[in-house]
């Protein structure tokens, strides 16, 4: 008998890549995924519109609070709050502006990173950080992505090769239109391969105290 701990994905899309699995209890945003309150570890996926750098060219431009960097609701921060208190993973584009707001460890080097602090529940009380390219798991632009983990247990090792991708999220790449790469509509730049998806739900139970038997 295998017993599989459920985990919960916050903040994805409905009729999303995380509907229709087994153990895995979806929040999309009828559901409003910062009123989660436990008990099982998450997938988190907060909104990053307003943590980029075009944020604050927009706000600088436009002005308006619909535009204030960081004003997402405060999405971010309750996302971060799961974590913290049930364990799981939380993904956010590279270089997030909200890893210097909530003070978070930014990822260097290639694999994970410890912090100590004990907000976080871990047997050392801390949380581990790491920067991974979502190419690596099927996307087909580099897409720099950001995680932070917490939980009882260490978090397996990722797949850390720096694939380029065949394609660009925006218009990032000025080498003119005949070098650029294809540009993905918005749709497909924030879709998760399923390889990655599976690999952030593989995070999230590796966090519960649960243990897992193998059949």
């Amino acid at each position: 008998m295998t017993l599989v701990n459920t985990v919960t994905a916050l903040y994805v899309q409905k009729g999303g890549v995380y509907f229709g699995l087994d153990a895995v209890d979806p929040w999309d945003e009828e559901r409003d995924a910062r009123r989660y309150a436990g008990p099982h570890p998450v997938v988190a996926h907060p909104p990053c519109q307003r943590w980029i750098n075009l944020t604050f060219a927009n706000f600088a431009r436009w002005g308006g609070e619909h535009n204030r960097p960081g004003n997402d609701g405060g999405c971010f921060s309750a996302a971060l709050g799961a974590v913290r208190r049930y364990g799981g993973v939380l993904e956010h584009p590279g270089s997030s502006h909200a890893w210097g707001h909530f003070g978070l460890l930014r990822p260097y080097g290639i694999g994970w990173c410890y912090q100590p602090d004990t907000n976080f529940i871990s047997g050392r009380g801390g949380y581990h950080v790491c920067e991974v390219y979502q190419s690596a798991y099927g996307h087909l632009a580099r897409k720099r992505t950001w995680l932070i983990y917490s939980g009882y247990n260490p978090p397996p090792q990722l797949c850390w090769d720096r694939t380029p991708g065949t394609h660009q999220v925006g218009f990032q790449d000025k080498r003119g239109k005949a070098r650029n790469k294809k540009t993905l509509s918005t749709k497909e730049a924030n879709a998760s391969p399923l390889a990655f998806r599976d690999a952030l739900i593989g995070l999230a139970r590796a966090a519960s105290h649960i243990e897992i038997n193998s059949p």
